[in-house]
């Protein structure tokens, strides 16, 4: 049966993941005391909606293009390099592959990376590379490190008091690996006031949000105050920081004040009319997600992130029938990711809000990890294909990926990078690494490279050692 989220969730997912997050800290004596920025900047982008496609998109079946190999049951499966015919893009010469027409016609509006490569950490995991993707560190790590929303929310702030900074939708924490994926959907040190505001499931964002039916104030203002005396009374409250203490607190008073507040209509989408609804629901929460981080970058947020909802071995994490499933995504994303875009670009949003389109890594159809370092472990994926369950790309690969980025200062018709047109497909110009691209974000955001805090008497820096350099040449 599936569950249902509601009200009790909303407070649950807030009050809960915030507790966590101070035991955690606890546990590693991980306490915030410093921190350190030599060079303040200006900023291009006070947003950012990030479109997750979690479970490995592949990159020669998306953004990426290379020779089609239509399916022929024989067929051999080193030539199986894209399953999807090319088709043109708002960029002259520029291709994507079948599926993709609308965002297609928003490439001249974007930046292009066809260059990103995923770590080679080992095993590949999901969860593994999506917390390396979205902290910029390698699991695991002695602190809890902080989401890359976390710091976006900590160093800028609040753009409006009653609307949160930082708001997930989309990824549910009860299928398959959900402790791994909570693991970095938090603020880590910087405190649990700066995590996220979870919404499992954005069609139900009212239910989540609203005070109607069982909840209330006064409900919620004495959970709130029990709260408060469990922690003053428990070992908690004995151990934690007076900072990480605070933070718990404001996050509790943060979900209050948002409740009292306008602000959460924009969580609301049963107000909105009914073909602006239809223009983005494409029968899953991923097109009511990018209906909802519009309204709620519109409201004030500052980093909101649209999940596809990764569930091992369903959506992106194409093990099986993979040209059948890339044919599903595609239609799950290409409506709503282009209407987001043209949305923002008309209301004149799309100048300082970025827009990023990712994946943990790529896709191959033998390869299972990179042309230079083969691992052995992987998806079943025979050398000669006579079943169409064996069509598509089902290795995972981290030697070429694409992102898409589009908005708060980036280039608009620009390509960079490239991959190798034979087989593996493989970065050939320009490479880009996590500590770069997590770099350039926060160079867009006025943040520099220095900024960091000293956790158990070291510093702790937005990306490993504080030593990346944004990628320049992506910026306009």
């Amino acid at each position: 049966m599936k569950k249902k989220y509601n009200r009790r969730d909303f407070i649950k997912n807030t009050s809960s993941a915030s507790l966590a997050t101070i035991l955690s800290s606890i546990t590693a004596g991980s306490f915030l005391s410093s921190c350190s920025q030599k060079n303040k900047m200006p900023s291009t982008a006070d947003s950012v909606i990030l479109l997750w496609m979690g479970g490995g998109m592949a990159h020669t079946e998306t953004f990426d293009p290379k020779e089609y190999a239509p399916y022929v049951k024989g067929m051999d499966a080193n030539k199986m390099l894209s399953t999807f015919p090319k088709i043109p893009t708002s960029l002259d010469g520029v291709f994507l592959s079948e599926g993709l027409e609308n965002i297609a016609q928003t490439l001249h509006k974007g930046t292009l990376i066809r260059s990103y490569k995923a770590a080679d950490i080992g095993e590949i995991l999901h969860s593994r590379h999506q917390y390396h993707w979205h902290t910029s560190y390698v699991p695991p790590q002695s602190i809890e490190v902080p989401h890359i929303g976390a710091w976006i929310s900590k160093e800028k702030g609040k753009k409006v008091d009653s609307m949160p900074a930082f708001v997930s939708l989309g990824q549910r924490f009860d299928l398959g690996e959900g402790d791994e994926l909570k693991s970095f959907h938090t603020a880590g040190f910087l405190g649990a006031e700066y995590g996220p505001i979870i919404i499992p499931e954005p069609g139900k964002g009212l239910d989540t949000l609203s005070l109607k039916g069982s909840m209330n104030f006064s409900r919620f203002e004495s959970r709130n105050k029990r709260y408060r005396e469990l922690i003053e009374k428990s070992e908690l409250g004995k151990h934690a920081s007076d900072y990480q203490m605070q933070s718990f607190m404001n996050s509790l008073e943060n979900s209050y004040k948002l409740l009292k507040s306008p602000s959460a209509k924009a969580f609301d989408l049963s107000q909105l009319k009914s073909d602006e609804i239809k223009r983005y629901d494409t029968g899953t929460q991923f097109g009511l997600g990018c209906l909802m981080a519009k309204n709620l970058v519109k409201g004030g947020a500052r980093f909101v992130s649209v999940s596809s909802q990764y569930v091992p071995f369903k959506g992106w994490d194409t093990h099986e029938k993979g040209h059948e499933r890339v044919v599903g995504m595609k239609k799950m994303i290409d409506r709503p990711v282009a209407n987001l875009i043209n949305d923002l670009d008309q209301e004149g949003l799309l100048e300082n809000t970025m827009v990023i389109l990712a994946s943990e890594f790529s896709r191959d159809s033998l390869i299972e990890g990179s042309n230079e370092k083969k691992l052995k472990k992987g998806a079943k994926a025979p050398e000669v294909v006579n079943d169409m369950k064996f069509y598509g790309l089902h290795r995972h690969f981290v030697d070429g990926c694409s992102v898409m980025m589009w908005g708060g200062g980036l280039k608009k018709g620009y390509v960079h990078g490239a991959t190798a047109d034979e087989k593996p497909c493989s970065i050939i110009k320009d490479k880009i690494e996590i500590e770069q691209l997590h770099q350039t974000i926060y160079h867009a955001f006025g943040i520099p490279n220095d900024t960091h805090y000293t956790i158990e008497s070291r510093p702790v820096y937005t990306t490993p050692d504080g030593t990346a350099r944004p990628e320049l040449n992506l910026l306009a």
